[in-house]
């Protein structure tokens, strides 16, 4: 905006108070139009309808804001005496011509898709910018997520906001063997400044940044450095005033650079739509044609864009290829990491290789060791169980300090991502690289290593679910396990703080111990495996995670017959039973509830004859054979009261209070609820209490006892909401009765309000549930 300054500010004018307010006025224009298309286009516009007068008299110089001036010069007023200026004007000078605004961005490409976003997120990015720094934007992310391309498109998008041009460099953070390495900021110091029009470049890189800093001062410019190493190669790049902006794009987050202000964004993969829509450009109808061979092939390539866009290329090339066989070759071998090239090389390994190359060892330990686990979430106190004597071997930091700097370091490089505080994953083209390392460094010579690994991932899990089985079920736990692991005293458990806490644990862990659990199958440790299913009780209890449920119980019965442990058999017969109960398999329930039964009563073990007993009463309730249930109830209440089992004698009477609902007994049924809910309270069970205390509530309103049913079920509804009573699945039992008590008395607006939550929580846990109070909703 030279011209605007020009009509401020003209040669020889006064400086007075109104001329000073002209020239705020005129800052504070120029600024308005760096940060607003329109306003620009309007300011330029009317400048060019009123041109700045000539001065009236008196010699000036008035230079145009187009003006490009050339070799040597003299800026003056008054000049007295004699100058004398000589310079032969040369071909090469009378045909240089003004250099052109540099608009060196890489072009968008048709695979750009999507992304609205974090577009939105890099225009608040640079709407925040502070009025006196230079914007600095990094944006982060792993190997062919399309930073380039994303950063590419939205600064095209805002090229009206930077009329001095473009800058772009590829500063070859990520160079192949083949490649020279990393830019040195000096030579892309000189290219910028040549593209700038500077015919005279310092020669120390120094030189160069002040050089630059002076050039680009005033200039609205966008700088694109792509590809970054670290944060030390960005920094002589950087400008030095606030009217441009630098954006930054690297594998890793250049969190040195946060020091000099810059905003990180984070890039991940491409919703699974878009990543889709991106594989029908080479794969057209096809895509359209096989839904779900489209939706694995992208899931295959962990919705990158690269990795899909060649996959998307392969079936253009290749017309007569189904996706489902896309599919199918891409899960073979070594998947997408070695299947999908470009020029012969396998792209997404190679991206990998070279980040694992620049991990410190530490970091490239515990990714090794990661790689082996059989779990795909990560956290702290885990990493330090498994990998942490491996880290600080030979040295004398803490292993949890380690074990922290050699996670900063796999995050820093986009190889890891944080989901939560202390929690992480791998990307899921990375895990099976992390794999691949582990095992290739395993038949190196090292099994032992991944043998130690393995084990004491299986010891820690054993650790803290023991830790959380006393929390959650303290009277599940057996007093004297048999064939206890010798190992698992050598790993510290995660420390669990509250009831709340270890339930929130074991729901975030539940893959890592399923995965445990396979694990020591498939190797044989079967004492663990059984002991591991278990332990895991509260998980299955409060959580009922159905298939997890069953597949872990089978597994965890055929270990616990391989090791000979009778006490294991009999624990997984009678949990696993609840499983397949839940699950509607009612005769296989049946069939091993009375294997359970046989065991015990040859034992002599009274306890697990009234645990089995009473789980064929249930089925006999859930079958409607109430006379059978019945029965089987009485006999469960005595057997426990013959041993003074007052928690197991409770239960039957709660079993007992639901039978005679079944049956319509509504006195019978609260009698016998209102007692095992005393009795269980009393004895410090506020889970089961809950459960017993939800059930009442239930029974008095059914018997029309509106008003202290809704009570109850209310506060049983409070409590299974927070605290260790937490339960999703009896959350939502406690909404659906809510629901029918509304219902009942005519409030149709409530009722639908909890059946729609209740509804919610049963498709994560329980889908017949779900299907049943759906029925509620549309009969409303």
């Amino acid at each position: 905006m030279a011209l605007l300054w020009s009509l401020v500010a003209p040669p020889g004018a006064e400086q007075d108070a109104a001329h000073t307010a002209l020239q705020r006025l005129a800052a504070r224009l120029d600024d308005l139009a760096s940060r607003d298309p329109d306003t620009e286009r309007a300011l330029t516009d009317w400048l060019r309808r009123h041109p700045p007068a000539p001065a009236d008299s008196g010699p000036t110089n008035v230079i145009g804001g187009t003006a490009v001036l050339h070799g040597p010069s003299v800026q003056a007023r008054d000049i007295h005496g004699g100058v004398h200026i000589h310079q032969a004007p040369g071909p090469a000078a009378a045909a240089r011509q003004p250099l052109p605004v540099p608009r060196q961005l890489p072009p968008s490409n048709r695979h750009f898709l999507d992304r609205e976003d974090d577009r939105r997120a890099l225009d608040d990015l640079l709407a925040r910018r502070s009025p006196h720094a230079s914007p600095l934007v990094v944006v982060s992310g792993f190997a062919g997520v399309g930073k380039t391309a994303l950063v590419s498109r939205w600064l095209h998008q805002h090229e009206s906001r930077f009329p001095d041009g473009h800058l772009y460099a590829d500063l070859g953070g990520h160079a192949d063997d083949g490649d020279p390495g990393p830019v040195a900021p000096a030579t892309l110091l000189e290219g910028f400044l040549f593209a700038l029009g500077a015919r005279s470049i310092p020669a120390t890189t120094a030189q160069r940044s002040v050089l630059w800093r002076s050039v680009t001062s005033g200039l609205r410019l966008a700088v694109f450095l792509d590809n970054a190493f670290t944060a030390a190669q960005v920094r002589p790049l950087l400008l030095g005033s606030s009217t441009g902006l630098t954006v930054v794009t690297a594998r890793s987050h250049l969190t040195g650079l946060r020091v000099d202000g810059a905003a990180v964004h984070h890039l991940d993969a491409l919703p699974p739509e878009s990543a889709v829509e991106l594989l029908a450009l080479g794969g057209g109808r096809r895509v359209a044609h096989e839904p779900a061979a489209a939706r694995d092939v992208v899931a295959l390539c962990g919705r990158l864009p690269l990795a899909v866009a060649l996959a998307s290329a392969q079936l253009a090339v290749r017309p007569h290829r189904s996706v489902s066989a896309l599919a199918e070759s891409l899960a073979r071998g070594g998947g997408p990491l070695d299947a999908l090239h470009i020029e012969g090389e396998p792209v997404m390994r190679t991206a990998l290789d070279t980040s694992y190359d620049l991990l410190p060892d530490d970091g490239a330990t515990l990714y090794r060791r990661m790689g082996l686990l059989p779990t795909d979430r990560y956290d702290h106190f885990m990493l330090s169980a498994v990998a942490g004597d491996a880290i600080t071997a030979g040295t004398d930091a803490p292993a949890d300090v380690a074990v922290d700097l050699a996670i900063d370091a796999l995050l820093e490089a986009s190889l890891l991502e944080e989901t939560g505080p202390g929690t992480y994953r791998f990307h899921d083209l990375v895990r099976p690289h992390a794999r691949r390392l582990g095992e290739e460094e395993a038949e190196e010579g090292n099994t032992w290593r991944r043998g130690r690994t393995l084990r004491r991932f299986v010891d820690w899990c054993l650790a803290t679910t023991t830790v959380a089985e006393g929390m959650l079920t303290p009277s599940h736990r057996m007093p004297h396990p048999d064939g206890a692991p010798a190992t698992e005293r050598a790993v510290a458990p995660t420390p669990l703080a509250s009831p709340e806490e270890a339930l929130a644990w074991l729901d975030t862990h539940r893959g890592s111990l399923m995965g445990a659990v396979r694990h020591c199958a498939r190797v044989g440790w079967d004492t663990s495996c059984w002991q591991l299913t278990d332990r895991a009780w509260p998980l299955f209890l409060r959580l009922r995670p159905s298939e997890m449920w069953i597949e872990a119980h089978r597994i965890g019965l055929d270990a616990a017959r391989r090791s000979g442990s009778r006490q294991g058999e009999g624990r997984m017969l009678t949990s696993g039973a609840i499983g397949l109960r839940d699950a509607g398999q009612y005769d296989e329930a049946a069939a091993w509830y009375r294997q359970a039964l046989g065991h015990a009563t040859a034992d002599g073990d009274v306890r697990q004859q009234a645990q089995a007993v009473n789980g064929l009463g249930h089925i006999g309730l859930l079958t409607g054979r109430l006379d059978e249930a019945h029965a089987h109830f009485e006999h469960a209440l005595r057997l426990r009261e013959s041993i003074g089992y007052r928690r197991g004698a409770a239960l039957s009477r709660m079993r007992l209070g639901e039978t005679a609902l079944a049956g319509n007994a509504f006195g019978a049924a609260a009698e016998h609820l209102r007692q095992a809910y005393t009795e269980l309270e009393s004895l410090g069970e506020d889970y089961e209490a809950t459960r017993a205390l939800a059930l009442l509530g239930h029974v008095l309103v059914e018997g029309h006892d509106q008003g202290e049913g809704t009570r109850r079920l209310r506060e049983a509804l409070a409590r299974f909401r927070a605290g260790g009573t937490r339960s999703r699945h009896w959350e939502g039992r406690s909404l659906e009765w809510l629901g029918r008590a509304a219902e009942s008395r005519g409030d149709t607006e409530e009722a639908g309000l909890c059946y729609e939550a209740a509804r919610d929580l049963f498709q994560r846990v329980s889908p017949v549930d779900a299907e049943r109070v759906e029925a509620r909703l549309r009969h409303l």
